[in-house]
This record gives structure tokens, C-alpha cells and sequence, in this order.
């Protein structure tokens, strides 16, 4: 063979190989599945410092880290503290950094306002988690519409007959969660007459500095008959405990050292009794799970409030986890696997079935587990004027009694 011939088919065959190899690579590609899109979310956190902060932060990351999140979301979280101007600069430099999502508990439900409408403005979806705001582009997805405070107040006129001196612990001032557990239970208070607030403090949902404030009103009214508290109510009782003698109803959320107050013998002998609702760390993993369905297009919903349950559980009603499954209805976990200011509610099997106690407390995915589709029907909240909404008309019934009965008339 000449050499101009064997040049020639030399470069035949290499052209044939390399369009064989064109081929197959276009097959292969056509077979591999185009990688998910990327969502820059970013979890905005006023406060911290508390174990329920730090719970729903840790099942926020826990559900990103879970399939098939855990290759589309590109998570970064940023604490402001409680001052609204710090806030809404983080949201801003959330705005810049092109952020898809922004997941937040807000400090206020007005200071942040025009800072989120210009974040709307430029596609951001924000997700308001337990605290709301009152600008319409937001999602609120809280349980406060639910009315812990006014149901929490009216049991314990109920168990107080009507009249008695009792100190109020509240939250984070400035919040709405605050506003609304207060309005709700004095618009029950100032109905009876004989129903005295002797202290009002705050505890800033924190039981190390619930238990302080509470032990300094302890001391200057010792005749105290019951005790109406925000988060930080395993404070509250740890101060009423360490006075020894006769205890009193405590109405309060739902951390781990309360809820097990109310199992314990000596404290029952004593007189320990009352509630545990409200504040579920849950609200942040379904404002979460909402939030994707609606960057994904798997869900069509338009700015609204979304009302999660409101958690209610009698001191009857408490039962112990066997270790840390959360199975058959338990509610309260062992003190040597949680804090006491460890907040219980973190499981819900309908709307978070993918969360376990290692979920709060690590932020890590339950093995095995996948994103699992919320229902397709949500709870609208009521519209209540400063709280989620800005112009708009309270609801008759605002203050309406949906786990309790007035047993005492004013």
C-alpha cells in the first residue's frame, strides 16, 4: 500500500471513530438526567441563644440535608440578634446575594416591612416561621392565630375559680408572637374582676432568665395563686420548686423540664398543676417543606398566613418517651436525653414525618428517609390586624376558646 493511501484510510478510519464517539456521547448524555437546580436559601434567625432557636434551626438544615433537598438547596444561615435595624440589613445582603428563598423568624411584625417588599419585588419568597409580619408579599406560617394565650388564661381562671393573684412571664418584646399571647389572655383577664396581675416580666423565652425573674416576683409576693408564662416556663417552675412548700397552676409551652414536672410525685403532691401548649419547633420545618413545594412549582399558593395546630396538653395528658423514639402518642422525652428548656414539639406525623429527636438536637437526616409531600389543603389564619395584616378587619371572634370552656362566669 502506498503511503498516500494508507494516509488516507488512516484518516478515514479516525474520522469514522470519532463520530462513532460523537454518537455515543450524545447518547449518553441524552440518558443522564439534567442536574436539579440549585435554590440559595437563606435562614434568617433574630434571637438566639434559646434551645427552641436552635431547634428549628437544626430541623430546617436537617430537611435540606434530606433527598432529594440535599442536591437542591444551597443552605446558609445568618443570626441578627434582636435589633430590627440589624435585620433588615441581613435581609438586604440576602436580597443582593440573589437569594431564591428567605426562611425567617423576624424580630417585628412591621420594622422589616419595606425591606421584604423589595425583596418581593425581585422574586425573593420569604417564609415567615412562628413570628409574622404584616407586609402582604410574606408567607406567615405560625401557630399564634391559634390562641395559646387566651386559652392558656381562661384554664387557669378555670382552675383558680375566678379570682387570684398571678404573674405574667413574657416573651421577646417587639415580636408578634409576644403581642398576641398577651392581648389574647388579658382580653380573658380583664373579664374577672378577682383575677389580679401582681408581677408582669420578661423572661425573653429563656427558662435561666424566666427562673430569675421569677424567683425576684416570688420574693415580693410569696402569696402568688398561679402563674401564666410564655417559653421559658421550665424557669417558672424550677423557682416554684426550689421555694419548697405549696405550689400553684402554671399555664406555659411546652419544654422538656415542665412537661416532666408535671410527672413527678412530689411536685404533684405538692399542687403542681396546669397546661403545656403551644411554640412548636415543628412551625419551622413546614414553613420550610412549604417553601420548596412553591419554589419547585409543585405547589401553587400565593401570599398568604397559614395557620399550623396549636399544641395542647393538660398535666393528665403528659406521657414519657420510651428513649428517644417518638411513638404512641409520648410527648416528653427522659432528662438525661434533652435540656429542660428543651422544646418537645419538634414531630408532626402528617406534615413532618421525616424529623426524629437527633433532627432538633443535630440538625442531621433521619437515614432513609426522603421529603415526604405535604397535604394538599393548608389552614388559612385569620386576618388579625398588626400581627399578619396591615389594613384589614379583626375577626369577630378573635379571641375565640377552641381547647377550653369558660367554667367560671365573669
Amino acid at each position: 500500500m502506498s503511503l498516500n493511501r494508507y494516509l488516507k484510510r488512516y484518516a478515514s478510519l479516525a474520522a469514522s471513530a470519532l463520530l462513532l464517539c460523537g454518537v455515543m456521547n450524545y447518547a449518553l448524555a441524552a440518558d443522564t438526567p439534567p442536574p436539579a437546580k440549585k435554590y440559595k436559601i437563606f435562614l434568617s434567625l433574630s434571637y438566639s441563644g434559646n434551645n427552641w432557636m436552635s431547634e428549628t434551626a437544626n430541623i430546617i438544615k436537617s430537611l435540606a440535608k434530606t433527598p432529594p433537598y440535599d442536591k437542591m438547596v444551597d443552605l446558609e444561615e445568618v443570626i441578627s440578634g434582636t435589633d430590627p435595624q440589624a435585620q433588615i440589613s441581613a435581609y438586604e445582603s440576602m436580597i443582593a446575594a440573589k437569594a431564591d428563598g428567605i426562611i425567617s423568624f423576624p424580630i417585628s411584625p412591621t420594622a422589616l416591612n419595606r425591606v421584604v417588599r423589595r425583596g418581593c419585588s425581585q422574586g425573593v419568597k420569604f417564609f415567615m416561621f412562628d413570628s409574622t409580619v404584616t407586609e402582604k408579599c410574606a408567607y406567615n406560617i405560625s401557630y399564634i392565630t391559634a390562641g395559646a394565650g387566651e386559652n392558656m388564661a381562661q384554664f387557669l381562671v378555670n382552675t383558680l375559680g375566678g379570682k387570684g393573684k398571678i404573674f405574667m412571664n413574657r416573651g421577646v418584646p417587639g415580636t408578634s408572637v409576644d403581642k398576641r399571647h398577651y392581648d389574647g389572655a388579658m382580653h380573658i383577664f380583664s373579664q374577672y374582676p378577682n383575677i389580679k396581675v401582681v408581677s408582669e416580666y420578661y423572661g425573653y423565652w429563656d427558662d435561666r432568665i424566666s427562673q430569675r425573674e421569677t424567683a425576684k416576683a416570688l420574693a415580693a409576693h410569696p402569696d402568688v395563686d398561679g402563674i401564666w408564662s410564655e417559653l421559658g416556663e421550665a424557669g417558672v417552675l424550677n423557682a416554684v420548686a426550689d421555694r419548697k412548700g405549696k405550689m400553684m397552676p402554671i399555664t406555659g409551652e411546652n419544654m422538656n423540664g415542665f412537661r416532666l414536672g408535671f410527672i413527678n410525685d412530689d411536685y404533684r403532691k405538692r399542687g403542681l398543676t396546669g397546661v403545656s401548649a403551644g411554640s412548636p419547633p415543628a412551625t419551622a420545618g413546614y414553613a420550610f417543606k412549604l417553601m420548596m413545594e412553591v419554589l419547585t412549582g409543585k405547589r401553587k399558593l400565593e401570599p398568604t398566613n397559614v395557620e399550623y395546630p396549636l399544641p395542647w396538653a393538660t398535666a393528665d395528658q403528659i406521657k414519657l418517651c420510651k428513649g428517644s423514639a417518638i411513638a404512641d402518642g409520648c410527648n416528653v422525652f427522659a432528662g438525661n436525653l434533652v435540656p429542660e428548656g428543651f422544646s418537645t414539639e419538634i414531630y408532626n406525623p402528617t406534615l413532618l414525618p421525616e424529623v426524629t429527636l437527633d433532627s432538633a438536637l443535630k440538625g442531621t437526616p433521619t437515614p432513609g428517609m426522603t421529603i415526604q409531600p405535604l397535604p394538599a389543603a393548608i389552614v388559612k389564619a385569620p386576618d388579625e390586624p398588626g400581627i399578619n395584616c396591615e389594613h384589614c378587619q379583626p375577626p369577630v371572634d378573635q379571641y375565640r376558646l377552641t381547647k377550653v370552656t369558660a367554667t367560671v362566669q365573669p
